[in-house]
This record gives C-alpha cells, structure tokens and sequence, in this order.
C-alpha cells in the first residue's frame, strides 16, 4: 500500500465537502499525508437525462468502486442512499460520518422570504396546483399525499444549479435532502422541514459511508476506529431492510432508523403507491446489538401488509420516472 491514502470522490461540491471531510478526519488521527482523487462518473456525465433512464443512481458510484477495486485509489467517499445494497465483491463499508439532518427540506423562490415554516404553511403559501421540483420517487409518492394537486417536475445538476432553476421561476418549490443544504452553507435558504412521520427519507440519507477494500486491513481498522456508531447502527437497519424486500434506486422506499431513550433502535418504514392512495407503513424496535435483525423484521412487516405489490407494480411499470434521490 501506498504512504498516500487515496481518497476517490465525486467532484460536485458536497461531494468534495465529504471527501475533505473525511481527510481532515483521517490526518488527524495521525494518517497523513491523504490525497483527494476527483472521479468523473457517468451520473455526473448525463446530466441531463432522467436517472431511470440511464441506470439509476449507481451511475454515481460505479466508476469510483471501480477504481478502488483496481487499486487506484485506497478508499472512496459517498453519501450512502447512492450505494446499492449488494456491494462489489471485495469491498465493504468501514466506516460512516456522523448523520446530519436527514429530513427532507421544502425551499421556495428566495423572494418568499419564509423561514421555519411548518407544513401547513407550506401547503397554503404554495397553493392547490405548485410545481415542486424533486428527482426523487420516494418525494413524489409520499407528497401526493401533502400536495395532492402538485405538479411535480424532475430536477437535475448541483444544489446551486437547481437553486438558480428556482429562483429563475422553473419551480414553486424543491424538496431537497436538508443534509445536503446545510453541509454547503444553504440552510438559510430552507423554507420549512418535511417531519419524518409526513415524508419518511431515503434509507441512509444524511450519512455519509466510507468504502475500502475487505483486504485492506490497516485501512479497515482505522476507519471502524473513526466511524461513528450511532450512524453506523442506524445505516446497517437501513441498508437490511432495503436488502430484505428487494429494493433499489428507483422504489417509492423510505425508511429511518433512531436511538431510543433506553439505548435501543426504532425503525419507521414506508412504501407508497405511485398511482394510488395506497401506502404501507411499519414501525419496529431492536437491541442496538443487532441492526440488521431490525431491518429484516420491519421488511418482513411491510412485505406482509402488502408492500410487496406495490413494490412489483413500481418495477413493472413502464412509464416515465425520477430516480430515487
């Protein structure tokens, strides 16, 4: 292995954000000196066509799983709802960064002038008939429910790409991952937070995961040593439950997992209909201990309630679709 650690990364600006995250983190642990490998992915190349119909979001990690498979970089750095649940052979995730928010956040033209607002008041300053911008399955499927005379209309490109379509008038609002604003200094440009129970995220959202080779062991050991457990556990349950029923980057899936009062996991769980009120949704308690047994009991819920119809009606269908997230 190389004195350098190699860092492979996107090269959007949150991407870079994780990545030097992740070194300053490693450098002061002593491992130095760090390099940052900017990997150009096929996700940031079509930007301009719909996620579902150039692969999903994996476009955004292929390239650089590749690259750490091929050895020309030691580790790479993703937000984990891009990651697909089965990794490569050879690699894992060691390590994950604290959560940030992982509640989905509504931002209006920056005239609205309207902060902190709650769902309601979202609702009635938008009106009956908003175009909200959103690339993101699981948004559209839930929202119908909030918005139910919303037109919603796919976005592309960075944070301040689609701030700028915004503000331009191309959208009454976006629904974007809070995390993301926040980690880039656009937090003052939230309207209003969506709660958990109204729109349940994506599995991992506002994690960020740390991927290297099995065989990397002193590499391997350092990250488990940096990775911090409470995001660590809460990723695991989700991960396994997306695992359990069959899920992908293109399902109307949200799932969010949390520390309980007396150290335990809760775990909350959703699939929504595309084409219908239809919703199915679990709730499911475990020992810290075991994540992925949580996980697998939610699913298990959600499978026995019907989730698993939905979830084949989404995968047979045959119209147009956003990508997951």
């Amino acid at each position: 292995m190389t004195t350098t650690w190699r860092i492979g990364t996107r090269g959007s600006a949150l991407a870079l954000w994780q990545a030097t995250t992740v070194k300053a983190r490693l450098e002061s642990m002593g491992v130095a000196p760090c390099e940052i490998v900017v990997i150009k992915t096929d996700g940031d190349r079509l930007q301009d066509a719909p996620l579902s119909d150039v692969g999903g979001k994996r476009l955004f990690v292929k390239e650089i799983e590749d690259a750490l498979l091929e050895g020309e970089i030691d580790l790479a750095v993703h937000s984990s709802k891009d990651m697909a649940v089965v990794l490569p052979g050879g690699l894992h995730i060691a390590g994950v960064l604290p959560r940030a928010d992982p509640r989905d956040a509504v931002v209006l033209p920056e005239t609205s002038g309207l902060v902190d607002a709650t769902l309601a008041q979202l609702s009635e300053v938008l009106g009956a008939t908003p175009r909200i911008g959103t690339s993101s399955v699981r948004r559209v499927a839930q929202l119908h429910r909030q918005f139910p005379g919303a037109e919603f209309l796919p976005v592309r490109g960075n944070v301040d790409t689609r701030l700028r379509k915004l503000d331009g008038g191309d959208y009454d609002a976006l629904v974007l991952a809070a995390a993301g604003l926040q980690r880039l200094e656009r937090g003052a440009r939230i309207s209003g937070y969506l709660p958990v129970e109204a729109c349940i995220p994506a599995p991992g959202q506002g994690i960020v995961a740390i991927e290297c080779r099995e065989d990397a062991e002193e590499i391997t050991q350092t990250l488990v040593a940096m990775s911090d457990r409470a995001a660590d556990l809460a990723l695991r349950a989700e991960r396994a439950l997306v695992a359990a029923v069959g899920g992908g980057c293109q399902l109307p899936l949200g799932a969010h997992c949390r520390h309980t009062a007396d150290g335990g996991l809760e775990l909350i769980a959703c699939v929504t209909s595309l084409e219908s009120e239809h919703e199915v949704r679990a709730l499911g308690f475990g020992e810290a201990e075991d994540p992925e047994g949580l996980g697998e009991r939610v699913a298990e819920r959600l499978l026995a309630d019907g989730a698993g119809a939905i979830l084949d009606a989404v995968r047979e269908y045959d119209g147009p679709l956003p990508a997951q997230d």
